[in-house]
């Protein structure tokens, strides 16, 4: 896995009609219209945000994950609408013994099913085998999400199982978890 692809100069990363790129102070109210928003995390171990000071500090915390070299959040971008960020995809939990990488998104409330969620996964998924080297990556649903489920689906992910009473989330408590995953043999294999 080469980290330096993912931690060196801030990925920018370009698909036919989306931009992911770095998340900075200017997107602050964009931001803070997503994380405001109860129904975005109903199915994520993110509780809500209400309040424009705490996410102001969110955003310093990306850029302090980045440095760490945990985690990765990109703003995705619509390039036909001036720039409008439409919602976040990240990558973390990099492991570099089995070079294996997870993988989070959400979208504002106004984008969801306009297949935004899927070409941003899919560009992620491209950089991450073909740049990053990375042999496994996953994600982690709640069985309820049916939405993100095919999204995975669509983009070549396979479930992998029911994790019961697994994960401690945030404003959920315990819970399942279906885990998703794609091998880069599976990925070299759809191309």
């Amino acid at each position: 896995m080469n980290l330096e692809m993912v931690f060196g100069n801030f990925p920018i990363l370009e698909s036919e009609n989306l931009v992911l790129r770095k998340i900075e102070e200017v997107h602050l109210q964009e931001v803070y219209t997503i994380y405001d928003n109860d129904k975005i995390f109903e199915y994520c171990g993110i509780i809500p945000k209400h309040n424009v000071q705490t996410v102001s500090k969110m955003i310093g915390h990306f850029d302090r994950d980045f440095h760490k070299k945990s985690r990765v959040k990109w703003g995705i971008f619509q390039k036909n609408q001036s720039n409008k960020l439409v919602g976040i995809i990240e990558a973390m939990d990099f492991n570099q013994k089995v070079d294996m990488v997870s993988i989070g998104y959400f979208l504002t409330e106004d984008d969801w099913g306009k297949g935004i969620a899927t070409e941003s996964v899919r560009k992620l998924v491209k950089f991450l085998f073909e740049e990053v080297n990375v042999n496994r990556i996953q994600a982690e649903v709640m069985p309820a999400n049916e939405v993100s489920k095919k999204v995975l689906l669509k983009n070549g992910f396979i479930k992998e199982g029911l994790l019961r009473q697994a994960s401690l989330w945030s404003g959920k408590g315990v819970i399942d978890l279906e885990i998703y995953g794609i091998l880069r043999e599976d990925y070299i294999h759809l191309k």
